[in-house]
C-alpha cells in the first residue's frame, strides 16, 4: 500500500545524532550495539535496508512509471489499455530505531513521491484531466508521515529471508498481497468495491558481492547506507486523486519502478530537492521516534478529506473542474 519497501537518503545537515562506525555513543536509540549481536549474513544485509546501522537517516530514491491496466480494454478510446498515465519520481527517507533500553528495533520513514508528465519525468503534474468525466483534478502526490516498521526483535539468532546468488549479487524478494477494509476503518469507500482496497505489492532487493562482503562482517558497524537495488511493482485500484471509482470504472494501476540508496539526501537531483525545500520540508529527515502510519489512501483521508470532514466522492465534486 505503501512504496515503503523501496526507498533512501541521507540528510547530513539535520541527521538524527549517531556516530561513525565503530565508536561509542550515549544514544539510547542508537540501533548499533544491537546490530552488531547478529551473526546470521542474510539478518546482516537485510536489517541494512530498513536503515544504517548507525542509527542515522538513509534513502532510497524511486523512479518509475504508471500505467493503466484496463480487463478487456474496456474504455478505449478514452483510456486505453496498457496507456502510460505518469512517471513517478520521489523518494523513502528512513532511519533505524532501537527502543531505549531493549533489543528492539523499528524501521521509521517517510516517503514522498510524486506523479510527474509521461513525457518529462522532471515535471512535476499539478492538475490531471480524467478522460472518463472530461473534468480536471488536482494530482496529490504520495506524501505519507510516516511509514514505519516494528517494532522487531534483533537479538544473536535474528535471520534474514532467504536469498540466492545471482551471478555477481546476492537478491531476495517480497511480494506482500494487501486487503485493506477502509469501510470499516475509516468509514470511507473511496469508490473501492466493497470499500476494500485490494493491491499487490512486488519487490527484489539486489546487493553486489562486493558490498555483500564488507557489510556482513559480524560483530562490526558498516559506515553508511548499503549500497542496495530495488525492482518494484504494484497493481492497485485508481489513486484516489483520479476520481475514478473502481465500483463504475473497470481496471486499475500498475506502478513499475527502480529504486536506489543514495549516500546523503543531498546526492538527490537539484530539480526534486527544489521542490522538497520549497513545498515539503518535512520530508527532508526521517521520524526521531515511533508513531502512526500511513499509506497513499490513509493519507488522501487526513490531508485532503480533514479524517472525515468530507467524503471522497464530496472531494471530487469540489476540485473537479469541467
Amino acid at each position: 500500500m505503501t512504496l515503503s519497501a523501496a526507498l533512501t537518503a541521507l540528510l547530513v545537515c539535520v541527521a538524527v545524532p549517531g556516530t561513525a562506525a565503530g565508536t561509542a555513543t550515549d544514544d539510547p536509540t542508537d540501533p548499533g550495539p544491537v546490530y552488531k549481536t547478529v551473526t546470521d549474513k542474510n539478518g546482516l544485509l537485510s536489517l541494512q535496508t530498513n536503515g544504517r546501522p548507525d542509527g542515522r537517516d538513509m534513502v532510497f530514491r524511486i523512479s518509475g512509471s504508471v500505467y493503466a491496466n484496463i480487463e478487456g480494454n474496456a474504455h478505449d478510446p478514452q483510456l486505453r489499455h496498457g496507456q502510460k498515465l505518469f512517471n513517478l519520481e520521489g523518494y523513502n527517507i528512513r532511519r533505524l530505531y532501537r527502543v531505549p533500553g531493549t533489543t528492539q528495533l523499528y524501521q521509521l520513514s517517510r516517503e514522498i513521491v510524486f506523479y510527474t508528465d509521461p513525457a518529462d519525468p522532471t515535471k512535476i503534474l499539478r492538475e490531471w484531466k480524467n478522460p472518463i468525466d472530461l473534468k480536471t483534478y488536482p494530482v496529490v502526490p504520495i506524501n505519507n508521515d510516516a511509514v514505519n516498521f516494528g517494532p522487531f526483535n534483533v537479538t544473536p539468532s535474528y535471520v534474514g529471508p532467504p536469498m540466492r546468488k545471482m551471478h555477481d549479487e546476492t537478491v531476495w524478494t517480497s511480494d506482500i498481497p494487501v486487503r485493506t477494509d477502509f469501510k470499516t476503518s475509516l468509514g470511507e469507500q473511496f469508490g473501492l468495491v466493497n470499500g476494500v482496497y485490494a493491491a499487490q505489492e512486488m519487490f527484489d532487493f539486489y546487493v553486489d558481492d562486493r558490498e555483500v562482503a564488507v557489510r556482513t562482517i559480524a560483530g562490526t558497524v558498516p559506515k553508511g547506507a548499503m549500497k542496495t537495488k530495488i525492482s518494484w511493482s504494484r497493481t492497485s485500484p485508481w489513486a484516489p486523486f483520479m476520481c475514478l471509482p473502481e465500483t463504475d470504472v473497470r481496471g486499475q494501476l500498475t506502478y513499475h519502478a527502480r529504486s536506489w540508496s543514495l549516500p546523503s539526501y543531498l546526492d538527490i537531483e537539484p530539480w526534486l530537492r527544489a521542490e522538497i525545500d520549497a513545498a515539503h520540508p518535512l520530508y527532508k529527515a526521517a521520524p526521531t521516534e515511533p508513531g502512526p502510519s500511513e499509506n497513499s489512501w490513509t493519507s488522501f483521508y487526513n490531508k485532503q478529506l480533514g479524517k472525515g470532514a468530507t467524503t471522497w466522492t464530496g472531494w471530487c465534486a469540489a476540485n473537479g473542474k469541467a
